[in-house]
């Protein structure tokens, strides 16, 4: 049975909005735990890739994801840290071909029901910031604050060639552009737990934005949602 007394914070948008790192700070500001939904879902992508499974192959990704031994923890600096069979896979899993590969394998209905209880369990007291793409709308439907981040194609896919860079991860930035936009045609349109800001969401345009001034708006908006 799910827990729906502990507090919960939604975080959704598409990628490039800087949702993890606002998540981030906002659980170390409330000492809440963390819960980085794309992380589980390039976990399996991971594994698939290492098992030579198609992420077109539904059937063998439900069995691998049954016999998945992956586990999260969070480090001193709230950092979490995914392991494999006790291997610890948190670099490996953000290569940019292991996210084109979870956001394909997540358009299988099947595959999004069968880690829906996974998320859930990282509800736990004091409270859970979720950042993703659906925490508001399916997975955490009756979270206290539901925040959308979005901003311009072309700004994200700045934001996230940098990143990569940073990772010394060699790629172009017109490839950045066209794996974002890519993503954001399958994750929009997919007929389970399409992309999209929930109904009573605040919506928050980061195109033109700092992080700080994204997290003081998040932050603003939870003081509010405390106080009605």
């Amino acid at each position: 049975m799910q827990n729906t007394a502990t507090p919960v914070i939604t975080i959704d948008g598409p990628g490039g909005v800087g949702k993890g790192t606002v998540a981030h700070l906002l659980s170390k500001r409330l000492n809440w735990h963390l819960l980085d939904s794309g992380s589980i879902y390039r976990v399996v992508a991971f594994a698939a890739e290492k098992a030579a499974i198609s992420v077109d192959d539904s059937d063998n990704l439900l069995s691998l994801i049954n016999a998945l031994k992956a586990t999260f923890s969070t480090d001193d600096e709230g950092i979490m840290h995914v392991f494999l069979n006790k291997e610890d896979i948190t670099a490996r899993i953000r290569e940019p071909h292991i996210g084109q590969a979870a956001s394909q394998l997540s358009v299988h209905p099947a595959i999004r029901t069968a880690l829906l209880d996974c998320q859930r369990q990282f509800r736990k007291p004091k409270g859970l910031v979720a950042d993703g793409r659906d925490m508001g709308t399916v997975v955490f439907p009756d979270a206290q604050l539901k925040i959308f981040l979005d901003a311009s194609p072309e700004a994200r896919a700045i934001r996230r060639h940098r990143q990569l860079l940073a990772q010394a991860i060699n790629v172009t930035l017109k490839d950045v552009f066209a794996q974002i936009i890519e993503r954001d045609e399958r994750d929009r349109t997919r007929a389970v737990a399409p992309l999209k800001a929930a109904k009573d969401a605040i919506i928050i345009d980061t195109t033109t934005l700092s992080v700080d001034e994204v997290f003081a708006q998040v932050v603003l908006q939870w003081d509010l949602c405390q106080h009605k």
